[in-house]
């Protein structure tokens, strides 16, 4: 549980990164926030699939 919210954490600080750099025009904030979002996003893509695994052996 504490990985999802971490990755999710990490996505939402991307966001806000992302919104100051659009506010302030600096395209180094608004980049990293763009890759602190797509790294939050795999992680937590990365976590649904460990789920999912689970879930499959789990059924025996």
């Amino acid at each position: 549980m504490n990985d999802k919210l971490e990755n999710k954490g990490e996505e939402l600080k991307g966001r806000a990164k992302e919104a100051v750099g659009d506010a302030t025009g600096n395209e180094q904030w608004q980049a990293e926030g763009k890759s602190d979002q797509a790294k939050g996003s795999l992680k937590q893509a990365g976590e649904k699939v460990k789920d999912a695994v689970k879930g499959v052996t789990n059924k025996d």
